[in-house]
């Protein structure tokens, strides 16, 4: 049936929902781009305007979005510095021309027939991620876009030359006009990609690391975590931890970035959890690396507040899972046994003596580990000579 709303409008699907449909992949949300219309145009027509520095307006019935084609021109430094121009005269190949790479300035109209006057389809064949012109280096925003590219497209290559170009923002200082806003948006995407690792690589080659994220240590155990990570489908927090885990400064690194608490506590808490899980226990928290067993896993839990956050010790283990052998069926038997200790019960005998209430809680926590240690060892039935417990 006829949409209403679009008759007699010209308006093209563009940008990620073509590249992606080409690539054979499930399209997300489609951006539209409409041609020769004015703003009181498309309001008469029922959109609903919600664009801030150009005109963006919602479907009245699907609620997709619908740009007005525009054309762009350098004000300022940063990715700020822009003014825009959506007059009635601005054609489909203007407002491509002012996008980011080749794979992304591929329209499609109405009956289906695509539009790319810039070569993006054969970048897509010849998997390559490549620039559009030199308008590309006025948005530093772009460098982090195309590493998080590379990141999400593991098998295309970036142009020799769109990385030069990149390294020249760089040497100009674009990219030190990036926002931790801006930087943690387009990281947080890549580090969801299907190789996170790739967006390093990116960002390192072309100069920006040091500048993008100061203070952050990447080495190549870091990249195969991340690479790990992905295959193993962990969430945000978990592999913003792993990012950080080489970087001494990581609390630095998070309030640098402003991101978020789940995000920062896991970059701060991974390296306390590898350490008791390496056996090195007394920077868990435990008295002396010679405790025994049971008093190291209630140390270790108690600096990871698990009693109080569960879930978020859980998926430390998880996370901590890259890098080390661990027993999760265990770790939880564990967790359960010492939150069903009943402190209140424990409390009510020695009333007025908080010293030994606390004393009396964490023993009887430690007798509770113990028990599932005992039952664990048990019903798996003695070690193999020559490896540990």
């Amino acid at each position: 049936m006829t949409d209403p709303a679009l008759e007699g409008l010209r308006a093209y699907i563009v940008g990620g929902a073509v590249r992606d449909e080409l690539l054979g992949l499930p399209a997300g949300d489609r951006d539209w781009v409409v041609v020769g219309a004015t703003p009181e145009a498309m309001t008469r027509r029922g959109f609903v305007p919600v664009g801030g520095d150009f005109p963006v307006f919602l479907h009245p019935e699907t609620h997709e979005e619908y740009a007005l084609a525009r054309t762009e021109r350098k004000s300022g430094r940063g990715y700020k510095g822009f003014t825009f121009y959506t007059g009635s005269d601005v054609t489909l190949e203007d407002d491509l021309a002012r996008r980011d790479l080749t794979v992304n300035a591929i329209a499609r109209d109405a009956d289906g027939t695509l539009i790319d006057p810039l070569g993006g389809v054969r970048d897509l064949r010849d998997r390559v991620l490549r620039h559009i012109g030199e308008a590309f280096a006025e948005d530093p925003v772009r460098i982090l876009r195309l590493a998080r590219f590379a990141a999400r497209f593991g098998d295309f290559s970036v142009a020799p030359e769109t990385l030069a170009l990149c390294r020249a923002m760089v040497d100009a200082g674009e990219a030190d006009a990036l926002v931790p806003e801006r930087v943690w948006k387009e990281l947080s995407r890549g580090l969801m990609a299907a190789r996170p690792s790739r967006m390093l690589d990116v960002l390192d080659q072309a100069q920006a690391l040091p500048r993008v994220l100061p203070g952050l240590r990447v080495d190549d155990q870091v990249k195969a975590d991340l690479d790990e990570a992905a295959r193993r489908d962990l969430p945000l927090a978990g592999r913003y931890a792993l990012l950080c885990l080489a970087s001494p400064r990581r609390d630095d690194v998070s309030a640098r970035l402003r991101v978020p608490t789940e995000c920062a506590d896991h970059a701060r808490l991974l390296p306390i959890v590898l350490d008791g899980l390496e056996g090195r226990v007394e920077r868990a928290g435990a008295a002396t690396a010679a405790c025994d067993d049971a008093t190291a896993r209630l140390a270790l839990m108690e600096r990871c507040d698990a009693l109080r956050k569960p879930r978020r010790f859980l998926d430390l283990l998880r996370t901590a899972a890259v890098r080390v052998t661990v027993d999760e069926a265990m770790w939880q038997a564990v967790l359960q046994a010492m939150r069903a200790v009943d402190a209140g019960a424990i409390a009510r005998q020695h009333p007025g003596q908080p010293d030994r209430i606390k004393q009396a809680v964490r023993e009887a926590r430690v007798r509770a580990v113990h028990e599932v240690l005992d039952s664990i060892g048990a019903a798996r039935g003695p070690e193999p000579a020559g490896r540990q417990a």
